[in-house]
């Protein structure tokens, strides 16, 4: 049973107490990421979040990380588009003093100029690692090509020129501005009582913070490819179409469509690209959902003289899907390995404080187990054929990294 409580100042506090287990996570959910940045400060919030951990008021960065290791606890964070994330777990005994230190990281960090001047290296040597995994950087140069100007396109890691113009007073504004009680969310999870509330009120409950509103424009989606030259083993190549909006009445029709396209070992693309003309060792598809829309997008990394055989087949499995759609079998299996992922999601404290963080900043709600499953169940092969139809048309962006760096023959 999940108990919500909001405070005076607006923070949100979201409880799930799990008497099975003995250990607790404790997240704290800011409703702010590199959407909400400018092309000046972009990176500011992700470069936040390292800062968190470099020392407060009381505290060095050593004796926060002694603090979590001293009790066995993990302590870490995470930064995407459209929000921020703290979080610790820890044995059930020791959740009051992971709480108070997360709050002092929240209200007490210090910022301190020698630290910022150490972390500005840190983050820059973050970026040059990305800049080496094409395959990674290769969806973000597809959300550059897809937003255009739109800050959702920004990379989350910001870039080199934005990083050397943050400093300790540019840190604290963006925090007073950003980090307000109504984009606050504490989610906590695990063996606790529901009295841990008052506890999270008392050090939350009465902060105050600015006026900033982020980046409010609706992001379009944009039809054009982008490729880069680079020196790689392998051409990496995404392609992407417009999906859909977080909470949006057919999320779950496309969930189901996904895992059966390329969600899966036995999804469609896996079997065509993979097990049976042995083109790539990755190949998946994945959607990503904002709270004003979404994005469906199919990655594969094959050698440079296979790229236009990769990219043909792609073609013809998403030509095969709408042209002749689903099975029943391909339904059934794809809603029993839904609900199966599920139900062992439910083992772990950390996804459920996870999930409950995510729900209540961006929806607002939570939906029941059985809720869930009844949405999964409600799925059906019209729904997901009208779906792919919709979806996967000739308004498609793609990037590109390879040696050569030459888009696929035909596009």
């Amino acid at each position: 049973m999940i108990k919500k409580f909001t405070c005076d100042n607006g923070v949100r506090v979201v409880l799930e107490k799990i008497p099975t287990v003995r250990s607790v996570a404790i997240g704290i959910w800011i409703g702010t990421g590199s959407r909400d940045e400018t092309v000046e400060n972009n990176g500011i919030s992700h470069f936040l979040e390292h800062m968190f951990f470099k020392g407060t008021e009381t505290r060095t960065a050593r004796e926060i990380a002694e603090c979590f290791d001293s009790i066995g606890g993990q302590v870490n964070a995470f930064t995407s588009k459209e929000y921020t994330c703290y979080y610790a777990k820890i044995l059930d005994n020791h959740a009051s003093y992971a709480l108070n230190i997360l709050a002092d990281m929240f209200f007490n960090s210090s910022f301190d100029e020698e630290e910022l001047h150490k972390e500005k290296n840190v983050v820059l040597e973050e970026i040059k690692m990305y800049e080496d995994t094409p395959d990674d950087i290769v969806h973000d140069l597809l959300s550059k090509v897809v937003y255009e100007n739109h800050s959702l396109g920004y990379p989350i890691l910001g870039t080199e020129e934005s990083l050397q113009t943050f400093t300790s007073d540019k840190l604290k504004q963006y925090m007073h501005d950003m980090y307000t009680p109504d984009r606050v969310v504490i989610s906590i999870a695990g063996n606790i009582e529901e009295s841990f509330i008052k506890e999270v009120e008392a050090l939350f409950g009465t902060f105050k913070g600015g006026t900033g509103k982020g980046h409010e424009a609706t992001p379009q989606f944009h039809t054009n490819n982008i490729s880069r030259k680079k020196e790689t083993e392998q051409a990496h190549l995404c392609i992407g179409f417009e999906g859909l909006q977080i909470g949006h009445p057919d999320i779950y029709n496309l969930i189901v469509l996904n895992n059966i396209l390329g969600g899966s070992m036995s999804s469609r693309l896996f079997q065509d690209v993979r097990e049976q003309k042995g083109l790539a060792y990755s190949v998946f598809s994945y959607h990503s959902a904002y709270k004003d829309s979404g994005m469906v997008t199919i990655y594969g990394g094959t050698g440079a003289k296979q790229l236009d055989e990769l990219y043909r087949t792609v073609e013809e499995t998403l030509a095969v899907l709408k042209r002749d759609g689903i099975t029943e079998k391909e339904l059934v299996n794809s809603k029993e390995q839904l609900k199966g992922s599920l139900m062992l999601s439910l083992e772990s404290t950390n996804s459920r404080m996870s999930r409950n963080g995510k729900n209540e900043l961006l929806l607002g709600y939570h939906r029941s187990l059985d809720e869930i499953v009844r949405l999964i169940d409600e799925v059906t092969i019209p729904k997901v054929n009208h779906l792919a139809n919709q979806i996967f048309t000739e308004k498609q962006s793609i990037a590109l990294i390879s040696p050569d760096g030459k888009l696929p023959t035909g596009i």
